[in-house]
């Protein structure tokens, strides 16, 4: 039993790397040249076309769903309304280029197009919904700045500090904080982010192949053991099959997805385990919607920021939308 767990994980891994390797070249490149000023000029104002961006956006920025929230909170300080925010939040976390990379890989096309565009429509009903909903806003206790690296939002009190001449400077990652550490007079003597192409390159790189590996590795390699435990192991394997074939894998994978976040691309091997051992399609789909959207630090910001009301609705509708294209997915 042990020596097929670890077939199948040795598997899973070479037919996961290839793609895991473009999407973390893609994230980092996505990362350092995509300006976080153009996302907060496109993201703010009334109407369909900012939640259209807002979700867009969303599904190829390579940001986890605790990633994502000092940006949500910065599109919010900045006049952004709470539909946009709320689309964010959701499609963000949702899927990435690399989940994609790897749904395609292990799922097909037809899981990868679906799934690509179940998101951008649970961010669209999101975004409405969240339009409508009134609340007194809150006070920000923390200040938003801008990373002098890479030119991100971040949360003064939740982010990496450097104190430099007397002055504070915050960063999003270990890689901009570290680059910070080794050219100071460089980047502290600008208004704006200063970096060459050569340079930019070099920051995509040890974004995509560094931090990201450090930020989703582990969560990575979890993924793949449970999805080699769930392949490997027979009586799993049957217990998926007996119980999860029909209405009661929607169930389980609404209720787990909601209690244990799996990143977008983790959640993908645990879904194909699942699902080459009978689970339905359909709840398949849904675990992959569902996982990777919600966290512990979603929800308690959201409460903090935007109160008990605005967090239930969220929950109400994130799993009504995700129930629903789960179902849509398993009959055509």
């Amino acid at each position: 039993m042990i020596a097929q767990f670890f077939i199948v994980f040795k598997d899973y891994l070479i037919e996961v790397l290839p793609f895991l390797a473009i999407g973390f070249l893609l994230s980092g490149l996505i990362h350092e040249f995509v300006p976080a000023g153009w996302v907060e000029r496109h993201l703010g104002g009334k109407g369909i076309k900012p939640l259209l961006y807002s979700t867009l956006v969303g599904t190829v920025l390579p940001i986890c769903c605790i990633g994502s929230l000092p940006v949500a909170v910065s599109l919010h300080e900045k006049g952004a309304r709470l539909g946009p925010v709320l689309a964010f939040l959701v499609a963000t976390p949702a899927t990435s280029v690399t989940a994609l990379l790897v749904c395609y890989a292990l799922l097909g096309i037809k899981f990868t197009v679906f799934i690509f565009f179940a998101v951008i429509v649970m961010g669209l009903i999101m975004g409405a919904v969240g339009n409508l909903i009134k609340f007194e806003p809150r006070g920000q206790a923390e200040e938003i700045v801008i990373d002098p690296i890479c030119g991100m939002s971040v949360i003064t009190g939740k982010s990496l500090e450097t104190k430099y001449k007397g002055k504070s400077y915050y960063f999003c990652s270990p890689h901009c904080q570290e680059t910070f550490a080794g050219e100071a007079d460089k980047y502290a003597t600008t208004g704006e982010p200063v970096t060459s192409i050569v340079d930019g390159l070099v920051s995509a790189l040890r974004f995509g192949f560094v931090d990201m590996v450090r930020r989703i590795g582990l969560e990575l390699l979890l993924g793949l053991a449970l999805a080699a435990l769930v392949a490997a192991i027979t009586p799993i394997g049957e217990f998926v099959g007996d119980y999860f074939s029909g209405g009661l894998g929607y169930l389980f994978s609404l209720i787990f997805g909601l209690l244990m976040y799996i990143c977008s691309t983790a959640s993908v091997p645990l879904v194909d385990a699942f699902i080459s051992q009978g689970m339905n399609i359909g709840a398949g789909m849904l675990l992959l919607i569902v996982g990777p959207v919600t966290s512990w630090g979603t929800i308690l910001v959201l409460r903090k920021e935007f109160g008990g009301k605005t967090l239930l609705i969220y929950l109400m509708v994130l799993c009504a939308t995700a129930l629903a294209l789960g179902y849509c997915f398993s009959i055509i």
